[in-house]
């Protein structure tokens, strides 16, 4: 569980009005990604496309993207919130509204949206509302963050896939939210590809056993 565990507020989002204020400094952001050796930063080479993920503390689910093939980078930030260039205390806090989320930049010439798609419902349990296992706090809540009516289609359409698949063993409904992709902020240096700096850290991703046939 993370070490913040002690700024945990209900499980609620709060609106624009209650969230805080924020800073316009950006966050700084190391060079390279640690593990691909590829930027972590836009500009990306023509033809990649992103996807931004939140599927539980983002420290392990990084790792299951940067380690799928076709995959350029990864990054790990906040977003789906209000206060802008939130710190980890602030989005821990629950003040922020945010979540922890991964930005995925991928050659779709070298793996589809829909691998991606299947790998994101696989890797964690999206019936779970503003938690993930023990992890609880509304920046553990599953979501899926598209960049193009095509993605938000596709989104959509998997989750009925898997909701259906879920239901057969049991499992109550997804509660993954799909909705457009806002501004992306970048997390500390330090927490960017985390479990490479740190082999033995937390992992608290946990799927539910059942496949995603897309």
């Amino acid at each position: 569980m993370s070490m913040f565990d002690r700024y945990r507020k209900p499980a609620v989002i709060p609106t624009a009005e209650q969230a805080l204020p924020g800073r316009a400094e950006k966050m700084h952001v190391p060079a390279l990604h640690t593990v691909l050796n590829t930027p972590l930063q836009a500009p990306f080479p023509e033809g990649m496309e992103e996807v931004i993920v939140g599927l539980g503390c983002f420290w392990g689910a990084e790792r299951k993207f940067w380690q799928q093939e076709g995959v350029y980078s990864t990054a790990v930030g906040y977003c789906g919130g209000h206060t802008p260039n939130p710190t980890y205390e602030e989005v821990c806090s629950g003040m922020t509204g945010h979540n922890e989320v991964v930005l995925v930049v991928f050659d779709p010439n070298k793996v589809s949206f829909q691998t991606l798609l299947k790998l994101f419902w696989e890797s964690h349990n999206p019936t779970q509302g503003m938690r993930q296992g023990n992890d609880v706090g509304t920046q553990y809540r599953s979501g899926i963050y598209y960049f193009s009516e095509e993605q938000k289609a596709a989104a959509k359409a998997s989750l009925l896939v898997y909701q259906e698949a879920l239901a057969k063993e049991g499992l109550p409904a997804v509660t993954t939210e799909i909705v457009a992709a806002g501004e992306f902020y970048y997390a500390e240096p330090y927490h960017q590809q985390y479990l490479d700096k740190n082999p033995g850290g937390y992992c608290g991703l946990g799927g539910t056993g059942v496949s995603c046939s897309l």
